[in-house]
């Protein structure tokens, strides 16, 4: 029953991987996807397979080892794209130029290496007859659905009939699925739940229940991890040559050699059924599903935000925002907590570096004070959440250095700064802090990760905690376009995943803008954000379109007064524009004044890759309101 379960769950899983991607891919790859195809299976192959032969004659190994042993080598070697592309989308770098090329290249290595029956395309034609004639206008209906799930099994047992295995029919089927289409999103919503929940952890529980580690001898081991660590090194190699060729960086065509070297599912099915044809040995087997593990291992990363803390007076919305930032075991937070204190009485720069304690200290000092607050959010996210303390007590004119280095040491994600301004209850300005001014523009210059601003008006609406469970907090962005923007919806997205957080998301398109590239960047990205909040209805999406924006941008430039926030996030941080709250403004990592790689993945998921742009916050009276805000570089 449990390998039936499996089985389903299999089929079904590469048929939803094969509705996501675009067969086109596959057909017209482009030169340079030919290019890296070819390299990363002929020259792994040429490489890893003789050497293979090799080892078989000359290095002492088990005997059941030596008959199979070409065959384990060989599979090492594999590219097969429906692994590349759900690590892709798990990592969420589909739609970037570099995830394009990885996934257009597996797709061409898998075409080498698996000729598509004819009777398998005999039914293509009949299954596009029917997704055609229901999607001509007609909304997607249950029935509809059901065929297609009929199908699937269908095209299953005929796989299996015409002597191939039953999960190529279901993906095949799903490349048929017009990508983008009505049916297509429909599919994977009524889908990806069950499969990514039940069905696919069922068949890894199988093949984990075959798994007999205890028959592994250690020799048998080293070699196989030898040749799983070899072959994909040659692969990362081969990207090399060919990338250079195409004028690629040699860090991206690294990046790529990665990618491909992606173990999963396809190895898993592939070693299943080496197993049930006694091609495999109990050991054998153990050896090559530990190769796809430690090749696919990933440590859980935790987004690790430093916090600078000027006064007792910033800490309340700094935990609010920490603990809105949704902290869980699968993506746990690191808080750095930097203390920001002015060298006064001596020459000497110090940085203390707090000891980590499970209680609360019982001193009266600020420093104490502060540390109390943020241990405190430690202890009541005990499980997901880690908190190290430092106080820096510098010269202003040289803090900058400090907070940079700690946030390179520390691997810093995101920097949160305090804005320079204070209010007071009754909504003015009560102080100005013009050296905190400057060390947010020269933090902002040298960051060696992302940062942003907290326009802090917690006072203005009594600074309610979220951590009581009865505060609501309503997360705002502001989304014009850049990579600025895009790091703010990455944080809003992850902001709306806590239970007591609703984010609305308002696009601001321009009237007449033709720059058709950094149009379909933005809007792929939005999709992706949407799809992932899919069911959520804390989550609001609106677009509203801007005629004579960059003019009235222009405008607003000359009356800005804090060009740190950019022209929106002064609009927004301005006395006179009468909200209550707090803003949080966003821009992502700049490297010699220009911002890297605009089609990479923002780091509020957990990289370093920058964009361009920026972000706030908003609040209410009885809700608690943040707004995370625009771009700076207007």
């Amino acid at each position: 029953m449990l390998e039936t379960t499996a089985s389903f769950g299999l089929m079904f899983f590469l048929f939803t991987v094969g509705v996501k991607m675009d067969p086109a891919m596959m057909v017209r790859p482009g030169r340079t996807a030919i290019l890296l195809g070819v390299s990363a299976m002929f020259i792994t192959m040429a490489l890893t397979v003789p050497l293979s032969f090799v080892f078989k004659n000359y290095v002492p190994m088990d005997a059941s080892l030596v008959k199979s042993f070409p065959l384990i080598a060989a599979s090492q070697c594999l590219t097969p794209f429906p692994d590349i592309a759900y690590l892709l989308t798990e990592l969420k770098i589909v739609n970037t130029d570099l995830g394009r090329l990885a996934l257009s290249s597996a797709m061409f290595c898998d075409m080498l290496g698996i000729s598509l029956t004819a009777v398998g395309f005999a039914a293509l034609p009949v299954i596009l007859q029917i997704l055609k004639r229901k999607l001509e206008g007609e909304p997607v209906g249950e029935s509809l659905i059901s065929t297609i799930f009929v199908i699937v099994l269908i095209t299953g047992f005929l796989s299996e009939t015409i002597g191939q295995h039953y999960v190529l029919g279901s993906l095949v089927l799903g490349l048929v699925v017009p990508e983008g289409s009505p049916l297509g999103a429909e599919l994977v919503s009524k889908l990806d739940y069950p499969i990514s929940k039940v069905l696919y952890p069922t068949f890894l529980t199988v093949s984990g229940l075959k798994t007999n580690i205890f028959k592994i001898d250690l020799q048998s081991l080293w070699i196989v991890a030898f040749f799983a660590l070899f072959s994909s090194l040659v692969k990362i190699g081969a990207m090399i040559l060919p990338a250079r060729y195409n004028n690629i960086p040699v860090r991206d065509a690294v990046v790529l050699g990665l990618m491909m070297n992606a173990r999963g599912i396809v190895e898993l099915v592939l070693y299943n059924l080496w197993l049930d044809a006694q091609i495999l040995t109990d050991q054998e087997f153990a050896l090559v599903v530990l190769s796809v593990i430690g090749t696919t291992a990933i440590r859980v990363t935790a987004l690790r935000i430093l916090v600078c803390i000027q006064n007792q007076d910033n800490v309340p919305s700094i935990v609010n925002l920490l603990e809105a930032s949704n902290a869980t075991k699968e993506s746990p937070i690191a808080v750095i907590a930097v203390l920001l204190v002015k060298l006064v009485g001596r020459t000497t720069p110090i940085l203390i570096a707090h000891q980590p304690q499970r209680t609360l200290e019982s001193s009266t000092s600020r420093s104490s004070h502060i540390i109390n607050a943020l241990r405190h959010y430690e202890l009541y996210n005990e499980t997901c959440v880690t908190v190290q303390s430092f106080s820096a007590i510098l010269h202003f004119e040289t803090m900058h250095e400090d907070v940079c280095r700690v946030a390179l040491d520390q691997n810093a994600n995101i920097v949160i700064m305090p804005f320079h301004k204070n209010w007071t209850i009754d909504g003015s300005i009560g102080s100005i802090n013009r050296a905190m001014q400057g060390l947010n523009l020269k933090v902002l210059d040298k960051a060696p990760c992302s940062v942003g601003i907290l326009v802090d008006r917690g006072i203005l609406c009594g600074s309610l905690s979220i951590l009581n469970n009865q505060s609501v907090y309503n997360v705002a962005v502001i989304y014009i376009g850049g990579a600025d923007d895009a790091e703010s919806l990455c944080y809003g997205s992850r902001m709306v995943r806590h239970r007591h957080v609703t984010l609305t998301v308002i696009r601001f398109l321009l009237f007449g803008c033709h720059n058709a590239r950094e149009r379909k960047l933005d809007n792929d990205f939005i999709s992706a954000i949407r799809q992932a909040n899919t069911g959520n209805d804390r989550f609001v999406y609106q677009e509203e379109v801007v005629r004579d924006g960059v003019g009235l941008a222009a405008s607003l430039d000359a009356w800005s007064e804090c060009r740190e926030l950019g022209i929106i996030g002064d609009m927004l941080a301005s006395p006179d524009f009468g909200i209550t709250a707090s803003v949080l403004v966003v821009q992502q990592q700049k490297v010699g004044g220009k911002i890297i790689n605009p089609t990479m993945k923002p780091v509020i998921h957990n990289q370093n890759t920058p964009r361009h742009g920026t972000s706030a916050t908003l609040g209410s009276s009885n809700n608690r309101t943040w707004a995370i805000s625009m771009d700076r570089t207007l």
